[in-house]
């Protein structure tokens, strides 16, 4: 008889089963790997769409139709200066309630991957800002030594607050209560009580807040022009320095360009400002309306309004171009510029107008 017990080569079974156990183990890993695998495609796949979906700017709104259909909803009478708080309210909510809400403090995906839509937020912020405090400064008092608005001077410091805070408190909630400050103050002005809350249509006040404007356009040219890189020449002197004579004035040149990481950031920013600033107008159009016929200054405001539209234009390239000047690809930061420096150009006139007798 045979002893297995004993032989080297005998059957070993324990050794079939390990090895049977050992690919049921790598198929199951195998398995798990894939499954996950898969569920992160999607999640990407998920979030490049809903990313996409976010990236999509507002569409214009009618200004007066908006103004008039909300003062009958609230119950209340379309007074002068009325066209203009509701618009400066409705653009800020479209901030809060656009696709995606506000973007600018997301923490997470695909909120987090975007960049475009938040420096499309920051550009309406800004008009937004500087609305605010015209309304608190000059629109809403009579003279330098009157008492402030106590509604608008607490929104004014609302729409300052840091546009990146993502808790306490979140940006939403800062912008959100300057809002209902906005709110108050169109209840208050509506009211018929004219002892506290007015609105001052006057040509020194509009005048003050398009220097403010003029001021945002200029350098949103300069900084849209800077996408294909500019040199200036600067000289070492203090200003009215005189030149010893017989010397040359020493010249040092020097290149301003836009980071390339940044130019789409500053392109969108413009698209922002543009976007809120000629709902703006139409409203200053609106409650302005006999300070600029008396100034012959109307056609002046739509000709700056049609400039601000057109640069909300569709873009239809996947990304914004930098071309050179006259290079086979497009440049659209300089032709955003030309329509921002168009704009600006008119908003001067338009101020040299007010300023007239």
């Amino acid at each position: 008889m045979l002893d297995w017990k004993n032989r080297a080569d005998a059957p070993r079974g324990g050794n079939t089963n390990d090895s049977a156990d050992g690919v049921r183990s790598y198929f199951a890993g195998g398995w798990v790997g894939k499954t996950l695998g898969t569920l992160l495609g999607l999640y990407l796949l998920a979030a490049l769409l809903v990313g996409w979906y976010w990236s999509g700017e507002p569409a214009l709104f009618p200004v007066q139709q908006h103004a008039q259909a909300s003062a009958e909803q609230a119950q209340r009478k379309l007074v002068n200066g009325y066209t203009t708080v509701e618009t400066l309210k409705r653009v800020s909510e479209t901030l809060l309630t656009k696709p995606g809400g506000y973007l600018s403090n997301d923490i997470a995906p695909p909120g987090l991957w975007l960049d475009n839509m938040p420096s499309w937020e920051y550009g309406v912020l800004v008009q937004v800002r500087d609305l605010s405090r015209a309304l608190r400064k000059d629109f809403a008092r009579s003279q330098s030594q009157s008492t402030e608005d106590p509604d608008l001077a607490r929104a004014e410091p609302r729409f300052n607050f840091d546009n990146k805070s993502w808790a306490l408190p979140a940006s939403e909630a800062e912008y959100r209560a300057g809002i209902h400050s906005l709110d108050r103050y169109l209840a208050q002005l509506t009211s018929g009580d004219q002892s506290r809350t007015q609105f001052y249509a006057r040509a020194d006040n509009l005048n003050n807040w398009l220097g403010d404007v003029a001021t945002r356009l200029g350098s949103l040219s300069q900084r849209l022009s800077a996408s294909v890189g500019r040199v200036r020449l600067n000289t070492d002197l203090e200003p009215n320095q005189p030149v010893p004579e017989g010397q040359v004035v020493p010249v040092r040149e020097e290149e301003v360009k836009t980071p390339w990481l940044q130019i789409d950031n500053v392109f969108y920013e413009a698209r922002g400002q543009a976007w809120a600033l000629s709902h703006f107008l139409r409203a200053v159009e609106v409650d302005f309306a006999d300070v600029l016929a008396k100034k012959n200054a109307t056609v002046s405001v739509r000709q700056i309004i049609r400039e601000l539209e057109a640069a909300q234009e569709t873009l239809w390239s996947p990304m914004v171009l930098n071309g050179s000047g006259y290079g086979v690809l497009a440049n659209h930061s300089l032709v955003m510029a030309n329509y921002i420096s168009r704009a600006n150009a008119a908003i001067i006139d338009l101020r040299t107008l007010l300023s007239q007798g």
